[in-house]
């Protein structure tokens, strides 16, 4: 029953078994794991041998065939020559006895249509005529062990008219020129074959190796690159192949990975500060509450107190909102946002602010995305804009006619921002001006909130050139209309 499922299993089921087989004897399968070349060089030098020898058992198989057709076909035109020529001196009755043979020709034998020999060559002389049976395929042979002609021959028999009646010729040429060249050709083939396909292994091996050296170099450097050490680099090599963009890739990607790091571990040092600072100010004053007998200072301390608590909750909200847009999918939400009534809900829900806030959204404006986190980004450009603004703010929705983006602006009449700096201001912690006290400006971290939300919802925020005033410009993409896309379909 196992050699009949054996036999006759598909494929995946040939698999399953050897697999479970060779999960049953541990043995046998560390064999099979040490006879599987593991490296790319030993796969590749095998590959190229397996094919060298496939191609070069083919092409000796053919010359040796040709050689051997060519040969026997000019042994059989050399008998069948001779056997016309002694045909000839039949048909004039002029057949000596014993008859010559020619160079490469083994025996002659002239046979009546009565079956007796008329004529013969001298090893043939005496002996009764060849016996011949017609083979399966159609061919004739000749019984000629029990005349001492057991070696490989072409016998050509060629009938002719004589003065006394019809004859059959048959001349027997020796093949042991043919076959000695085809042993001789074979054996130089062989010998060619195997210097052959040992050059090739050994040149693919080397080759291969010189190819793959790079490659192990720059294992072996990423191996030891350490999360502490990331500024290090794999070393490339100076041809511009696959391998040396491989090199450029790595060094891209570890170069990402240092500024990340970099970013990371200053991130945590500047939440760390900032999460002090308070924490500390928040201790201070409940000790000296703590410590005060006049109520009237106890409350005002607590107050302040709780000011700063308020103010260290709002920053670790920040902090998880930045870790939660760091590590969500970076997918765009696909809900349907009115930017129009989003923009006007949110100013109004600011109520009276310090600085008076325009809006001018006069068309409703749809976009994929989270309208909580669209709010936000709204919202922090608000505090921004209150927090720098000497008069007034503007915010202006529109569209891109060039792109059909949507375009927000938040405008403030403050001091512009220097080309220098529009980059630093959305990194995290970043304050231009470091001398202001708490009070008036925020952590740093409501610019890169709002950058993350507009990239997340795969557009983009910018400072603009505006004399006279600071202006940001969220582009957030509108997706087609639905009867558009529907007709493109």
């Amino acid at each position: 029953m196992a050699d009949r499922t054996r036999v006759g299993a598909t494929p995946r089921r040939l698999r399953a078994a050897v697999h479970h087989r060779l999960a049953r004897h541990p043995r046998a399968a560390a064999l099979a794991g040490r006879l599987t070349p593991r490296s790319v060089r030993a796969r590749t030098t095998l590959a190229a041998c397996a094919s060298v020898a496939v191609v070069l058992s083919v092409a000796s198989a053919a010359v040796v065939f040709l050689l051997r057709v060519n040969l026997e076909r000019t042994v059989e035109a050399d008998a069948r020559e001779q056997a016309q020529a002694v045909a000839r001196l039949a048909s004039d009755g002029r057949l000596a006895q014993p008859l010559p043979l020619d160079h490469g020709t083994d025996f002659i034998q002239v046979v009546d249509g009565h079956g007796r020999v008329v004529a013969a060559s001298q090893n043939l002389t005496g002996r009764p005529p060849l016996a011949s049976a017609r083979h399966p395929h159609g061919h004739r042979a000749f019984n000629l062990d029990a005349r001492g002609h057991a070696h490989h021959q072409r016998v050509t028999s060629v009938a002719a008219t004589t003065p006394t009646g019809p004859v059959t010729i048959y001349v027997g040429a020796s093949l042991r020129t043919a076959d000695a060249a085809e042993d001789l050709t074979t054996a130089a083939l062989v010998a060619l074959s195997t210097v052959l396909l040992f050059t090739v292994g050994a040149l693919t091996w080397r080759a291969t190796g010189r190819a793959l050296r790079p490659v192990e170099a720059m294992r072996a450097e990423v191996a030891a690159i350490g999360d502490r050490d990331l500024n290090r680099r794999v070393p490339g090599p100076r041809s511009d192949d696959e391998i040396a963009r491989l090199a450029d890739t790595m060094n891209a990607m570890l170069q990402r990975l240092e500024a990340a790091g970099t970013r990371q571990r200053r991130f945590i040092a500047d939440a760390s500060h900032e999460l002090r600072s308070p924490l500390t100010v928040v201790r201070t004053q409940l000790e000296v509450a703590l410590a005060h007998s006049d109520p009237e200072v106890r409350t005002e301390l607590v107050a302040g107190a709780l000011e700063d608590t308020e103010r260290l909750q709002a920053l670790a909200a920040d902090l998880l909102l930045l870790a939660r847009l760091d590590t969500t999918d970076r997918d765009r939400p696909d809900d349907i946002v009115d930017l129009a009534d989003l923009v006007h809900t949110t100013v109004a829900a600011r109520g009276v602010e310090a600085h008076p806030v325009a809006v001018h959204a006069p068309t409703a404006i749809t976009v994929p995305g989270n309208t909580l986190w669209l709010r936000r980004l709204l919202t922090n450009l608000l505090d921004n804009a209150q927090r720098h603004a000497h008069g007034h703010i503007t915010v202006r929705l529109g569209t891109d006619r060039a792109s059909g983006h949507a375009v927000l602006d938040v405008t403030n009449d403050g001091p512009p921002i220097e080309p220098a700096d529009r980059e630093k201001i959305f990194e995290r912690f970043a304050r231009l001006d470091d001398a202001r006290s708490r009070d008036d400006g925020g952590a740093g971290l409501g610019l890169p909130i709002a950058r993350d939300i507009a990239a997340i919802h795969k557009g983009t925020l910018t400072v603009l050139d505006a004399p006279g005033a600071t202006t940001f410009r969220a582009r957030l993409p509108v997706p087609p209309p639905r009867d558009v896309r529907a007709g493109c379909r």
